[in-house]
């Protein structure tokens, strides 16, 4: 197909899909959706309760910045031109809510990969589109869907690690699904040595295992990335067990010995975790831990002002 979104496929992939880290070629930066004047438009009607703005450290540094901030009244090139000039990154979640365009587009995605992969079967799929700075930092965390990572301007580096202990502490896991904050997991530099190490380049994607741990250094260039995310059958029972057993954790102080996806103890945390979801305490103990503190400087382009911390 001339306008299929992935290029190369080897037929290895299939195999090693969801087994293993996979680099796997693409024409996502082709796209015009993902010009800069396309990009510019759709910050500029972008709902603030579907994206974050982040400022972090620079790549190098040891010292842990994270903070979330609001785009205001910019322009969607001025944001651009901020973020080219500062230390922080944009990430424009659930994009197909936003312009059904970027929907299609998803569809057309998995469907690729539904042809590739032999029973992958999916469900409730999302896009995001993150716009960093040059030599900005994603520090390590792991995320709870399956996880792919598409390049369509400048260079990253990823790191991705193993998927046991002590990279992904089950407790730092059920934090993550319970709280929704992934970048405070522990890491310790040691675990570099057992990283495979990617350098991402436009027209590249990378997958990786699930939950599996990683962190992104970006080269000193404005870097335009995708995120695309899905659940299958599988995923969706681990996270409810994660879930479930958070709960137990954190607010029981029982330490739960399994992670069965099936069975009668399967079930009970099914219904725990369904019940903790519905609950107002959930809210609001996500919208305490990521309060806005920050806006856009338009007198210095890439600094930042602080604001009193209001969350959304």
């Amino acid at each position: 197909m001339s306008d299929a979104v992935l290029r190369n496929w080897d037929k290895g992939n299939a195999a090693r899909w969801g087994n293993e880290p996979l680099l796997i070629e693409h024409t996502l930066h082709q796209n015009p959706l993902f010009s800069r004047e396309a990009l510019a438009g759709l910050i500029e009607r972008y709902p603030v309760e579907h994206y974050a703005l982040v400022h972090t450290g620079k790549r190098g540094e040891s010292k842990k910045t994270w903070r979330e901030g609001e785009v205001g009244d910019f322009s969607g090139q001025e944001v651009i031109d901020a973020i080219s000039a500062g230390r922080m990154w944009l990430n424009m979640r659930n994009v197909k809510m936003v312009d059904d365009r970027y929907g299609a587009l998803l569809d057309k995605i998995f469907d690729e990969f539904s042809e590739k992969v032999p029973g992958f079967e999916t469900f409730n799929r999302g896009m995001g589109i993150l716009v960093s700075s040059p030599g900005a930092q994603v520090y390590y965390h792991c995320d709870l869907p399956g996880q792919s990572l598409w390049q369509i301007m400048g260079r990253k580096r990823i790191y991705i690690y193993p998927t046991e202990e002590p990279y992904l502490p089950q407790d730092e896991l059920e934090k993550i699904a319970l709280y929704g904050v992934e970048v405070d997991m522990r890491y310790d530099p040691v675990y570099d040595r057992d990283a495979l190490v990617f350098d991402l380049e436009p027209g590249q994607m990378l997958t990786w295992p699930l939950n599996g741990p990683h962190r992104v250094e970006n080269y000193d260039v404005l870097n335009v990335s995708v995120t695309t995310e899905h659940w299958t059958d599988d995923i969706r029972r681990s996270q409810m067990v994660t879930v479930a057993n958070g709960i137990l954790r954190q607010h029981f102080g029982v330490t739960p010995k399994s992670r069965s996806l099936d069975g009668p103890g399967f079930w009970a945390k099914a219904a725990l975790q369904a019940g903790w979801r519905r609950s107002p305490w959930m809210k609001r103990a996500r919208r305490n831990r990521r309060p806005i503190d920050f806006r856009l400087s338009r007198e210095n382009p890439g600094a930042i002002v602080d604001i009193p911390a209001y969350t959304r």
